[in-house]
């Protein structure tokens, strides 16, 4: 069964300095039915305002991506990488046996606008890794994926995350006989399952099942392929 995630329907933290949204249960928001999907187990969209953001904190065995779409963030951890992530950028840590880190607004004028996506790991622990790269503008891109994939950053699992970019009236198919699938609409509006989605919405695609968006406007999706007998079914 193909499940839509819709924007309304997702957890959210607010506090001064932060407004986050979440897919999957995170922090305070606790849904039982939503613990995650495949090796997918959390989809943050974030607002940070200006000079703010999270205070050091620890992290093990996770692949973390971080993607700005606006404004920019601080990274600094104790592996002593200390990096400003722009617009337009990817980074990926991979906490390994553990690292701690913080992420701050850059800007002193612009609120930051992120994805933060938790990427679970075949296996846990390894060594600590880092990445970040600057994505070219107006192609489909394998961001992240197994070593050898070819992605621009490697995962410690067999999933992989692709950002597709589409135009008006392209049609996107999705989903596979050996992967479980998630999609993000990251920008645009599209017709999916017989309902318009659009930024901040997701479907869940169970291994097996296939469907299409067709775009109605030009517009940008993340897309995840894991494998069938990851942690979250």
């Amino acid at each position: 069964m193909i499940l839509i995630h819709e924007k309304a329907n997702r957890g959210q933290t607010r506090m001064g300095w932060l407004d986050g949204q979440h897919t999957f249960s995170f922090g305070g928001f606790h849904d039982p039915t939503r613990m995650g999907f495949g090796n997918l187990r959390v989809l943050n969209e974030d607002y940070v305002i200006p000079g703010a953001g999270f205070a050091p904190h620890r992290h093990e065995s996770m692949d973390i991506l971080t993607l700005v779409l606006s404004g920019m963030l601080r990274h600094e951890d104790s592996e002593g990488n200390v990096q400003t992530i722009r617009a337009g950028d990817i980074q990926l840590m991979s906490a390994g046996d553990g690292i701690e880190h913080s992420e701050w607004n850059a800007s002193d004028t612009e609120t930051a606008h992120v994805l933060q996506i938790w990427l679970i790991p075949d296996r846990p622990g390894g060594q600590s890794r880092y990445g970040q790269a600057t994505l070219p503008r107006g192609v489909d891109l394998l961001l992240a994926g197994p070593e050898g994939s070819g992605a621009i950053l490697p995962l410690r699992s067999a999933s992989t995350v692709r950002l597709m970019r589409k135009t008006s009236d392209e049609v996107l198919q999705v989903g596979s006989e050996h992967a479980q699938t998630f999609v993000q609409i990251v920008s645009g509006i599209a017709n999916a399952e017989g309902e318009k989605v659009s930024a901040g919405d997701g479907l869940q695609i169970p291994a097996g099942e296939t469907t299409s968006l067709r775009w109605i406007t030009d517009g940008n999706a993340l897309i995840f392929d894991m494998p069938p007998t990851s942690m979250y079914q």
